[in-house]
């Protein structure tokens, strides 16, 4: 048996007829560039996530990097981060002349630890900017309340966790401001790059807007020196198509998830995902902990099985920022970053390999503990 990582034709198959009726009514509408599909799709998103605005955008690193300009962030601030992340939440910063201030995650979890951001607070820290990692919320509330002590905003990276819920809220309305990304291997995935901004604050709203489109609200009145980086009205039409799927497609790693945690958890030496009590996780990805999990990744490739590593270089030992923090450890981040290793998951993966995954991995084991 061959079992893809994630297998994104079959999301397009499942919903043909409706993705191919949404790409002709674009073609035939002659509009193609912030029309009625985005205004739809930015309604839409807003009401799935219970907030008042959403702004489509290019792709989820402008989301992040325009959500910051509009919040303010500009040289000589400094802005919040996991140390445990995928680099563009610290390029996001970066591209402002900021300074992104990593702090280690929890190591049950993955995310950042609340309990750890206080000490990394200076005059300079702008916003605080929470990865809900993995698809599984970050712990929210005390990151809410540390903010509001020291008046600072909440910019929550919800790239992978499109219908994650946190203490019956979803998140994207939990911060200041929250960034997705529609990548298409995303929960909800465009069939290119796309992104998006909701918040409760008009203000925000409104200026990622008009930076979005050069600046402008008017044709040719530019009033900011703006970007181009506007969600397509074929993706957003495609989107509208996906989104109604979304909730049973997370439902259904939902179950292969707990079939992987049910029937792996007696091997000795993985470490499974912990899900607190208050989280309920979309499964993005489905990551154990192992160490000398090459070995593992060999054996399971060698079986038809397809797996991938999030992510097997923090950004601080990138070479992208290896000036900036030389001599700098994060020892959590770092072991993470060493022993994760993510196994299939998607809507289209179906019981049957999920069972073959098991089986394969468990006969690792039992060739491994001989």
């Amino acid at each position: 048996m061959n079992v893809p990582f994630l297998d994104l034709k079959a999301s397009y198959l499942e919903l043909k007829d409706e993705l191919d009726a949404a790409f002709q009514r674009v073609m035939n509408s002659g509009w193609y560039i912030l029309g009625n599909e985005v205004a739809a799709f930015e309604r839409e998103w807003a009401n799935y996530c219970g907030t008042e605005h959403c702004v489509g955008v290019g792709n989820g690193l402008e989301a992040l990097h325009l959500s910051l300009l509009a919040m303010g962030v500009g040289p000589g601030d400094e802005v919040i981060v996991p140390a445990n992340t995928y680099i563009a939440t610290w390029l996001a910063v970066s591209f402002l002349g900021a300074k992104p201030v990593p702090v280690e995650p929890c190591e049950k979890t993955y995310n950042i630890d609340p309990q750890k951001i206080e000490a990394a607070i200076t005059k300079k820290t702008k916003v605080i900017l929470p990865v809900h990692l993995y698809g599984q919320p970050a712990d929210m509330d005390p990151i809410m309340d540390l903010a509001g002590r020291y008046g600072l905003m909440v910019l929550e990276d919800s790239a992978q966790a499109h219908g994650a819920i946190y203490k019956g809220r979803y998140c994207g309305a939990l911060g200041t401001a929250s960034a997705w990304s529609f990548y298409p291997g995303k929960n909800l995935g465009a069939f290119g790059d796309a992104g998006a901004v909701t918040t409760n604050n008009a203000q925000i709203a409104d200026k990622v807007r008009v930076l979005r489109n050069y600046g402008s609200r008017v044709k040719y009145v530019n009033e900011l020196k703006g970007f181009n980086s506007r969600l397509d009205e074929l993706h957003a039409a495609l989107l509208r198509v996906k989104l109604t799927k979304l909730n049973e497609w997370n439902n259904r790693r939902k179950k292969i998830a707990e079939f992987y945690l049910k029937n792996l958890s007696d091997l000795p030496d993985v470490t499974l995902p912990f899900v607190p009590d208050w989280a309920d996780p979309v499964w993005h990805v489905f990551v154990i902990r192992i160490k000398e999990r090459e070995r593992l990744q060999k054996f399971l490739d060698e079986h038809g099985i397809k797996t991938l590593i999030h992510y097997p270089i923090p950004p601080h030992l990138q070479a992208a920022y290896m000036d900036d923090f030389k001599g700098v450890s994060f020892p959590i981040t770092e072991s993470i970053h060493r022993e994760v290793i993510s196994l299939p998951m998607g809507p289209a993966l179906t019981m049957q390999m999920a069972e073959f995954v098991v089986d394969t991995i468990r006969k690792y084991f039992k060739a491994h503990s001989s």
